[in-house]
């Protein structure tokens, strides 16, 4: 951590500087098969959707990896709470195109695989993109997580209503604002 960062609620947050842009969409889905990353169906339903648009130019985004319960939601919280919590932190959405780019930078996620997983919440070891949410419709994916499942590496869509509440160990990559 950089003199005069934040520190956010006494945890030792993970920083990552992430190269991004100047891929189209091909380019980027090509990255990532040579990659060995696999998707799921929101996942791709995402990618090919009229959200998912690519910058023509490089660019960086400085991210951060924060547990729900480090933005000081200790019971969890909803996504506009997080969001709003965050903002207060100076972090903000990740641009919905960078999710990608982050899970090419995090080849090295912990394992998460758990065979009584429970429905309805987000996965163990499972790393959220915080990204703005762009249709209320419960039926169109909102964002993209990161998941090592029995060594493979992923790029997933999920689905969440604004009713869904992230339990206070979910883990989140924010965007950290530019001054």
């Amino acid at each position: 951590m950089t003199k005069g960062e934040k520190k956010y609620h006494d945890c030792d947050p993970n920083i990552k500087i992430i190269k991004a842009g100047g891929y189209t969409k091909s380019e980027l889905l090509q990255k990532m098969k040579e990659n060995k990353i696999f998707l799921n169906e929101l996942a791709e339903q995402l990618l090919a959707s009229k959200y998912f648009e690519v910058s023509k130019k490089h660019y960086q985004a400085k991210v951060i990896e924060l547990a729900v319960k480090d933005l000081g939601c200790i019971d969890g919280a909803t996504t506009s709470r997080l969001f709003s919590k965050a903002a207060d932190l100076k972090l903000e959405p990740c641009p919905l195109e960078l999710a990608p780019y982050v899970r090419l930078a995090y080849l090295n996620q912990a394992e998460g695989y758990d065979e009584n997983q429970l429905q309805h919440r987000a996965p163990y070891g499972s790393i959220t993109i915080a990204s703005k949410i762009f249709s209320e419709d419960v039926s169109v994916p909102k964002g993209f997580y990161l998941r090592r499942i029995q060594g493979n590496l992923w790029l997933r869509g999920y689905i969440a209503d604004e009713e869904h509440v992230w339990n206070p160990d979910d883990h989140f990559i924010f965007c950290i604002a530019k001054k």
